[in-house]
This record gives structure tokens, sequence and C-alpha cells, in this order.
């Protein structure tokens, strides 16, 4: 697909999602409206079928022309792609690109939206090609232990590196790994990302070019839940690449969900227990399914098939252990300066506490019990310094 072609789908899918955005908004001002309206009448308020018939034809000639507008939009961008050329390249774009697909990815593919991110496995920025020739060609001094590294929500493959790091191309140079980076729409069901996951690793050792020795998956946050469930759903087909899986290191993975998802969910909950703000519920429900997936940290398809992702209720996880025949990695981070300071307790990373980064848990069937010399907390760290710490690069050295 040429850069010209691409922005003009970038900015197609722009004007697609703003329009759903506009009828949407457009339906919940109504429900508010329409709601204090009927209100009013049982109150014994003046509020005539007149005002309300009226209220409504507005409403719907509001849908009727935005739909319009969106059908004229794309052949309007048509016309426009050459002269759209010079705008080429904005550096920007993959950033936005993946916080638009974090917040609202699923939606973006339901909708066939073209600013929905394809899964890909790269290197150096660029997709590959899961052919022995391709892979041959973008990959030099290719070997056979594969270091697979998964971004986490709202992230994309070319923010792992961050300050003077880039993990994967120095663990490339310090111990010969061959780094490949994993890109998804992180809006997405872990679930499903999971399995496409699984699928891709698949063919990608079926086409790599030298004999496979080893696989190691490095996951930053929801990376690392993509991991799980890959292994999973892996396992279950009854593919190749597990077997050749040896180690799984988890930087500030909300194993156990992070405490951001549960108070967007509160919000909803207590907006629908009034009339006049249960429409502005919706606000609340925006959110993609990856979002809601980190609640509680959904990793199969169990956990959520048939259910209300945004009803408030009790953990609806299935218990998945680590998979026994593969070492295992976790390193937490607190913006505390010693255990059991303020904000240690109170903020972990600032998105993700210790205890869900570490696999901690009450019962016996969700805690992950990582090994003791297999566990590190890094202090004055938040969630973005695990990409980028001299401590954190030192402590991968000593693991792999």
């Amino acid at each position: 697909m040429s850069k010209d072609h691409s922005h003009s789908s970038d900015l197609r899918g722009i004007s697609r999602l703003t329009l759903d955005a506009i009828v949407g908004l457009t339906n919940m001002v109504e429900a508010v409206n329409m709601t204090v309206l009927d209100r009013s009448s049982k109150w014994g308020m003046p509020a005539h079928k007149p005002l309300s018939g009226a209220t409504s034809v507005l409403y719907r000639n509001i849908r009727t022309i935005t739909n319009l507008v969106g059908d004229g939009a794309d052949t309007l961008l048509d016309w426009l792609t050459p002269l759209l050329a010079k705008n080429r390249g904005w550096p920007g774009r993959e950033p936005v690109l993946a916080i638009l697909n974090g917040v609202l990815g699923d939606h973006l593919e339901a909708t066939h939206n073209p600013l929905a991110i394809t899964m890909s496995l790269r290197y150096r920025g660029q997709a590959l090609v899961l052919e022995k020739q391709g892979l041959l060609k973008t990959i030099p001094d290719v070997n056979g232990r594969i270091l697979l590294l998964a971004h986490g929500l709202c992230m994309n493959d070319r923010q792992w590196r961050r300050g003077q790091h880039d993990y994967g191309m120095e663990l490339a140079q310090d111990r010969r790994y061959t780094p490949v980076y994993l890109h998804y729409n992180s809006g997405r069901h872990i679930s499903v990302n999971g399995r496409e996951l699984a699928e891709q690793l698949e063919a990608l050792l079926l086409q790599w070019p030298v004999e496979p020795e080893q696989v190691v998956i490095l996951g930053h946050s929801m990376g690392g839940m993509l991991a799980r469930s890959a292994i999973h759903y892996g396992t279950l087909a009854g593919h190749r690449w597990p077997h050749y899986l040896k180690k799984l290191i988890f930087l500030g993975t909300p194993h156990h969900g992070a405490p951001l998802e549960r108070g967007g969910n509160w919000f909803h909950v207590l907006a629908d227990n009034s009339v006049y703000t249960a429409p502005l519920s919706s606000l609340g429900k925006i959110r993609s399914a990856g979002i809601t997936d980190l609640r509680y940290g959904n990793l199969l398809d169990e956990d959520w098939v048939g259910l209300d992702r945004f009803a408030h209720g009790v953990d609806p996880r299935n218990p998945l252990p680590l998979p026994s025949s593969v070492q295992c990695y976790a390193i937490a981070a607190t913006t505390g300066k010693q255990p059991g300071d303020m904000r240690d307790r109170l903020l972990g990373d600032g998105l993700v506490p210790v205890e869900s980064a570490l696999g901690i848990h009450e019962h016996h069937a969700f805690n992950l019990a990582f090994p003791l010399e297999n566990q590190r907390i890094e202090y004055g760290m938040n969630h973005l310094d695990l990409l980028g710490e001299d401590a954190v690069y030192r402590q991968l050295l000593a693991w792999l």
C-alpha cells in the first residue's frame, strides 16, 4: 500500500469515527432531554407533546444529516487523495493510532474503520513478511534465539525505545537474541489478540530461516497478558512454538487487574442509578474491550463471552496458571521510595499495584507464585520507566 493511500485511509477513518461519535453523542443528549421532559410531565410541569415531538424530530434530523455527510466524505476523500500526498510521513501518526486503538479499537474493528491496527510482527518498525526469504532480507544476522517483545495498552512497537534503551536491540547485541516486535490493536479483547498472536508465532517459526533454538517473550503491561493468553491457545491448538518457549518475562503486567479500570467501571455503575445521569453512563462505556479486560485481568474467552463487560460484580475469571515448563519472571515498579510508604501502598507504579504485577492473590488458584529469585521490585519508578531504566536492563541481562 502506498503512503499516499495510507494517509488517505487515515483521514477517511478519522472522518468516519468522528461521524460515529456525533451520532452517538446526539443519541445521548436526546436521551437526557427526553428523560427530563418525561419526568417533568410526571411532576405536573408544562411539557406538552408538541415540545417532545419537536425535540425528537430535531434529533432525528441531526442524525440524518450527519449520516448523509458521512456518505459524501468518502467520495470527497477519494478525490482529495492526490492533494494529500505532501502531508505523508507525519511522525506522530503511529502513537496517535496506538492510543486511538487502545481506547476504541474494538469499535474500529467492528465498523471496518481503516484506522484499526492489524496485528503484525515487526523489525525496526517494518512489518515482517512471514516467508523465509523475506525474513532473511529484513532481519540481518538472524539466528535461532528469538526474542518477542509485546507492548502494552495504547502503545506500539516503536515505543520500546525509551531514553537510551531499546531492550530488544540491546539484547540482540549482549545476549545474541533476534528481536521481533509485536504490533497490535490493544482495544480488542485480550483473548482475541492472544489467539491471533499464537497463530502468528506458529507461522513465524514455520518460516524461520534457521532452525529455532528457543523463544523468549518479554511483555510490558498488557503485552504480558497477551503472552499468557497466546500460550494457552497455542497449546490447545497443538502449535509447535510453545515447545520452544523457554523464558517469559513480565514488566508491570497487571495479572490481577488495574484499579483505574475498576474506577472507570464504577463511574457508569453510579451513573446508571439516576434517571438523569443514566444516559451519561454511555461515556463510561466508550472504553474498549481491551481496557475492560484489565479490570480483573481477563485472559480467556470464557472470562467475558456472554457477560456484560460493564456490569459490576465479582471477578469472572477462570484460573490460568503460569506454564509449568517455562521459566517465568516478573518485575514490578512502585513510585514509592521504600516498601510500605504512601506512594507504594496507594499508587504502585501509577497504573498497576505491586501485588498485581507480581501475580500475588489471596486465592491459591489465582496466585501465580513466581519464585522469589524470579521477582524484582523497582522503587522510585513509574509504569513507563520500566521500559528504559538501567536497573531494569541489568536485571534482564541477569535473567537471560
